[in-house]
């Protein structure tokens, strides 16, 4: 799955659970607020947490194609 398919679908969640909480809350304005507040920040912590692990991943395999490319140059060396 590409990034840009899994940050608008990330993003898309939050919007519509936001808006679900605004309409259906049984709360006070203050409470829902609040409520809201946090679950951005639950999604956004989310959100951080995914690229974290898509960076880490791209990384891993950068630094395995690298290891990979010295060790093919060394073997044409050694032939």
């Amino acid at each position: 799955m590409s990034t840009t398919k899994i940050i608008l679908g990330v993003l898309g969640g939050v919007a519509v659970g936001a808006l679900a909480g605004i309409l259906l809350a049984p709360d006070k304005g203050t409470k829902t607020r609040k409520r809201i507040l946090q679950k951005g920040n639950d999604y956004s912590n989310e959100l951080k947490n995914k690229f974290e692990d898509l960076y880490n991943n791209a990384a891993n395999k950068y630094d395995g194609a690298v290891d990979k490319a010295k060790e093919l140059a060394t073997d044409h060396q050694v032939k």
